[in-house]
């Protein structure tokens, strides 16, 4: 059987707007030209007339946070506490299996920048699509943000997804969430016209602080969610093992596979019989 993928993940490149200043990420590329002086060393007496065509290697030297890319945020990223109370896990302690599972895309692109999801929202675009979520399925969030990639009102566009939308998930079993935005929640931007307003510091970063309830995990930055129907798919995200982090980089990707579909469809069942 043929596996299709696709990636939904972006970049991590120069000079495109995917994060506030200053916590873009810094790449400087060294190519085969350039690397001469790096490789002499290890080998005393080696001139570059000596290499193949006077070449070197290429290596590249990247400055990053944990949050630059698309990333999966732990639940130590939200809170220090998770599960009313319980230490909150690092990324590096994220089971593996909360990272491969079916997925399931709600379209949300029709609502408006700064829009906040609620519950009835959510329930709403379920049956829409006719789909009744099952424990540990991974629920992406496709917004606005998705098309505005690669523009300078990236960080500032698509909804998000409030705390009584993202407590609906997690109360049914999600344990691992995404979105094609820069943030979880709504941008920070219209929250701060609101906070101004009325001084309710309950409405900051209230979907992340979700976690303090039910720990969670969720994708940010996502991409290409346009590309996906509402489920038939599987989503892979492993994300890179940092000790004691509060996120690491993944390549997102979603796979269309009926008989990996099958078998992750098993493993589910078996781990929800044991939960």
């Amino acid at each position: 059987m043929t596996r299709r993928f696709v990636d939904l993940s972006i970049y991590l490149e120069n000079d495109v707007v995917s994060d506030p200043a200053p916590f873009g990420p810094r790449i400087e590329y060294f190519d085969h030209a350039a690397t001469y002086g790096q490789m002499a060393p290890f080998f005393p007496g080696l001139k570059k007339e000596d290499l193949p065509d006077g070449a070197a290697w290429a290596v590249e030297k990247v400055e990053l946070i944990t949050h630059n890319g698309t990333h999966l945020d732990a639940p130590y990223h939200f809170h220090p506490t998770m599960n009313r109370g319980e230490r909150a896990i690092t990324i590096d302690e994220v089971p593996l299996e909360w990272c491969f599972q079916p997925g399931v895309k709600l379209d949300f692109r029709g609502l408006p920048d700064g829009y906040v999801a609620t519950a009835a929202d959510v329930e709403r675009e379920l049956a829409r699509i006719g789909h009744a979520l099952k424990p540990l399925e991974i629920v992406v969030v496709n917004t606005r943000a998705g098309s505005r990639y690669g523009n300078d009102d990236y960080v500032s566009a698509g909804c998000g997804m409030g705390y009584e939308a993202t407590m609906y998930l997690l109360e049914r079993g999600v344990r691992l969430t995404g979105t094609d935005a820069w943030s979880w929640d709504a941008p920070f931007v219209y929250t701060a016209e609101k906070y101004k307003r009325t001084g309710d510091a309950s409405i900051i970063w209230e979907g992340h602080k979700a976690g303090r309830h039910v720990g969670y995990c969720h994708l940010e930055k996502l991409h290409n969610l346009e590309a996906l129907p509402a489920d038939g798919f599987v989503i892979a995200c492993f994300p890179h093992k940092i000790r004691g982090a509060s996120a690491g980089w993944t390549r997102a990707v979603a796979i269309f596979d009926d008989a990996l579909l099958a078998s992750t469809e098993r493993e589910r069942a078996a781990l929800a019989a044991r939960a």
